[in-house]
């Protein structure tokens, strides 16, 4: 099984583990686990650093693809079919990333590893924790 990290989840699995709940913690370091990480999520990151509403993410910004693999996970790139599958989802949630992630969970068979409870409920979508 592969795991997509929402972009909270990556971030506080490289800075702040203890705010995973335990159960996310032991699949995130499970070997038999894939972790994924969407380019979503360094869009994401470098918008909210721009604007000034995740300042500490510097280190993430200007070096995503190396914090990613210090996870042992690997960046998934934005396709226009998952494009095309998050503009196109009947769903009422708005924001632009956690549309993308769900898309990219749902074509591609992931799981998405997410606290958000926006996303409890979507149909299609594999969702650990919520």
């Amino acid at each position: 099984m592969t795991l997509l990290l929402d972009t909270h989840v990556l971030i506080w699995a490289l800075g702040a583990p203890d705010r995973l709940p335990a159960p996310v913690r032991a699949r995130l370091v499970d070997r038999q686990q894939h972790l994924a990480v969407s380019a979503a999520s360094a869009f994401e990151i470098a918008t909210k650093h721009r604007l000034g509403r995740l300042p500490e993410a510097a280190g993430l910004v200007h070096g995503f693809e190396q914090q990613v693999a210090r996870l042992d996970a690997s960046v998934i790139p934005m396709q226009a079919s998952h494009a095309i599958t998050a503009g196109s989802l009947e769903w009422s949630h708005r924001d632009p990333f956690d549309r993308m992630l769900a898309a990219q969970a749902m074509s591609e068979g992931f799981e998405l590893v997410s606290g958000d409870t926006a996303f409890v409920g979507l149909p299609g979508l594999a969702l650990l924790w919520g």
